[in-house]
């Protein structure tokens, strides 16, 4: 899973990952939001209304999900299981406080946390890229210190100084991640067997 501040280029090294690494497929989160110009429904997120959404939150449909920006987002456990159980690693998009119930409900998942260069730098990104408001562009930086004060909750820290050294970071983890011994123990309990241990 990754988190980072609005702005950071989470969407971009993430996209960059996972053309560059097999067997890994992103999770469609559900969200109460407006779909944004070329956003395609199911593509980068499932569009609900907020009853729908509430109504997914009451049947425990959700791994995790939260209160962004006056929206609720959320990722379904039927999407996790679903890709797991054919075969791929699954990142999550998602935001601080996503991360703390995915911690509680799947320990051993993975979490990063993406970090801009700077206050400076991630003002800098949210107005050049034009999609916000200057009332949301100062409430998104708001909102930025307080989840990068969380950043000790973390795994591993990564940041987006330069968008090749963060995808190889990204790229890196999610390759060591594979050969955890959480991951491998199946595996070398059937080696172990073949040399009689």
């Amino acid at each position: 899973m990754i988190s980072a501040p609005s702005g950071a280029g989470k969407s971009t090294i993430v996209g960059r990952v996972l053309k560059s690494v097999p067997g890994l497929r992103f999770s469609i989160s559900h969200t109460t939001r407006s779909p944004r110009p070329g956003e395609e429904e199911g593509r980068e997120y499932f569009f609900v209304s907020r009853r729908a959404f509430e109504r997914m939150v009451a049947r425990n449909g959700f791994v995790e999900w939260a209160e962004v920006h006056g929206c609720l987002y959320g990722t379904s456990w039927k999407a996790l299981r679903q890709a797991r159980a054919a075969g791929y690693d699954v990142l999550l998009d998602i935001d601080v406080q996503g991360h703390r119930q995915v911690r509680q409900r799947i320990p051993d998942a993975v979490s990063v946390f993406l970090l801009p260069p700077s206050l400076e730098e991630l003002e800098r990104r949210l107005r050049r890229r034009h999609l916000d408001a200057l009332e949301m562009i100062e409430r998104r930086l708001a909102d930025a210190g307080r989840e990068i004060r969380r950043w000790r909750e973390y795994d591993f820290l990564v940041v987006n100084d330069k968008i090749a050294h963060a995808e190889r970071a990204l790229q890196a983890i999610v390759l060591a991640a594979r050969v955890r011994r959480v991951i491998q123990q199946d595996r070398a309990r059937e080696i172990a067997q073949t040399f009689g241990g």
